[in-house]
C-alpha cells in the first residue's frame, strides 16, 4: 500500500487554517505546506521578530498568510488572539492546529501562575480552542488538530496538583503530564462535539522523534552539559521536520481521518515514518479523567467550554 505524503494533500483553496507555534519547526512546515496547497494560513507566534521572518518565508511561496500575535502562556494574549482571528476571518475557520509547545524545561510559571508546560501546552490551547469554536462551527467539516507526543506515556495528570505546588517537580514528568492532557482534551472535545451534534472533528497527532528546536531549547533552558549531549544524540537519530510534520498534516487534511483518531508515524515504536492511526496509553483513553480535566481546565482558565 502506498505511503501517504504531502502530494496526497487535497487542494486547500477556500480554507482558512490557524497554526500555533508557526515560527519554526513543525508549525512552520505545516503552515508552508498548507499555504502552498492554497489555504489561507494564519501564523500564530509568540515572538514578533521570529513570526515576521516565518511570515515572509510563507509569503515568498505565493501563499496567502497573516501573522497573529499569540503567547499561550498568557491567557490575556490567548483571548486577544482569538478575538483577532474571529474578526479577520469573519468567524470562518476551517482548521485549528494546536502545535506550539515547550518541552522539559525547568520549573517556571505562566503569566497566570500555572506550571509553564501544563499552562502553555494544555491550558493555553484548550482556552484558544474554546474561544475559536464559534468560528469553527460555521465551517462544514472543520477540524481541531491537537499535537501530542510519545512522551504522553510517561505522564500522569494530577488533577489535585497540576501545577506542582506540592509534589516534587521533574521536567520530563511535567512535559508528559501536559502531553497526556493534550490527548485527554482532544478525546473529550470529540465526545462533546458528537453529543452536541457539532460538525467539528477533533483529532490528535504526534511527530515521533523529529529534529526540531525543542531539544536545543530544552538543553539551553536546563543548562546541563549531559542534557545538551543527549539532545544532540536524539537529533542525530531523528527524522527531518518535513517528515515529522506529516501526521499533523494528515490529521488536518486527509478525507480518511476519523473523528477522535490519533495519528503518528508508522515506523518502529512510532518514532519515524509515514502517517497512520496509532494507539495511546490507557490513561489517555480514560473518559472519567478526560471529563474531570475538562471541568478543571474551565475553572482554571475562566473560559466557558464549547461545547459545554
Amino acid at each position: 500500500m502506498a505511503k501517504w505524503t504531502e502530494a496526497d494533500i487535497p487542494d486547500q483553496h477556500g480554507r482558512t487554517v490557524l497554526v500555533t507555534g508557526a515560527n519554526s519547526g513543525l508549525g512552520l512546515r505545516t503552515a508552508e505546506v498548507l499555504g502552498a496547497k492554497g489555504a489561507r494560513v494564519l501564523l500564530a507566534c509568540r515572538s514578533p521578530e521570529r513570526g515576521r521572518r516565518a511570515l515572509e518565508r510563507v509569503l515568498a511561496s505565493g501563499a496567502e498568510a497573516e501573522l497573529v500575535p499569540l503567547d499561550l502562556a498568557d491567557l490575556a494574549s490567548v483571548r486577544a488572539a482569538a478575538a483577532l482571528v474571529r474578526e479577520r476571518t469573519g468567524d470562518a475557520l476551517d482548521v485549528l492546529v494546536n502545535n506550539a509547545g515547550v518541552m522539559a524545561v525547568p520549573l517556571g510559571r505562566t503569566a497566570d501562575g500555572f506550571e509553564r508546560q501544563f499552562g502553555t501546552n494544555h491550558l493555553g490551547h484548550a482556552a484558544l480552542t474554546w474561544l475559536l469554536m464559534p468560528a469553527l462551527r460555521t465551517r462544514p467539516g472543520a477540524r481541531v488538530v491537537t499535537v501530542s507526543s510519545l512522551a504522553h506515556a510517561m505522564g500522569t495528570v494530577d488533577l489535585a496538583d497540576p501545577d506542582y505546588e506540592v509534589r516534587p517537580y521533574t521536567a520530563w514528568g511535567a512535559y508528559g503530564q501536559s502531553k497526556l492532557a493534550n490527548l485527554l482534551f482532544a478525546r473529550e472535545l470529540d465526545r462533546r462535539t458528537r453529543t452536541a451534534g457539532v460538525d467539528v472533528t477533533s483529532v490528535a497527532a504526534h511527530p515521533g522523534i523529529t529534529a526540531t528546536e525543542l531539544s536545543a531549547n530544552m538543553a539551553r533552558a536546563q543548562r546541563n552539559r549531559f542534557v545538551d549531549v543527549g539532545a544532540k544524540i536524539s537529533d542525530f537519530f531523528a527524522q527531518p521536520v518535513a517528515k515529522g510534520a506529516l501526521p499533523q498534516l494528515y490529521a488536518a487534511t486527509s478525507p480518511d481521518v476519523e473523528r477522535g483518531g490519533y495519528y503518528g508515524p508508522d515506523g518502529f515504536r512510532g518514532m519515524r515514518g509515514h502517517p497512520t492511526r496509532v494507539g495511546s496509553t490507557a490513561a489517555a483513553r480514560d473518559d472519567l479523567a478526560a471529563g474531570r480535566l475538562w471541568a478543571l481546565t474551565a475553572e482554571l482558565t475562566g473560559v466557558a467550554p464549547d461545547p459545554s
